[in-house]
């Protein structure tokens, strides 16, 4: 099983730079991001064969996470507690 986990600190300037590629190229089974730095609705990745899950920061342009992993989770929580 191979698991990434990236520090992008803004998704869509990644987006920009090559991360679709660098997505595609590692394969990996899990794929996790963090400082996503942007709100629901604001990209739209089309990442065939990966269920998504995003949380979203509070405050416009912080944090943020994402998982996409190829097999679908028993169960999904957000948040700390």
């Amino acid at each position: 099983m191979k698991f990434v986990s990236w520090n992008v600190n803004g998704i869509r300037a990644c987006v920009k730079k090559g991360f679709l590629d660098y997505f595609h190229e590692v394969d990996a089974d899990i794929f996790c991001i963090q400082e996503s730095k942007l709100q629901e609705g604001q990209i739209d990745l089309e990442l065939e064969g990966y269920h998504q899950f995003w949380n979203y920061a509070l405050k416009k342009g912080y944090s943020g996470t994402a998982i996409f992993t190829k097999k679908k989770p028993l169960s999904v929580k957000y948040g700390v507690g």
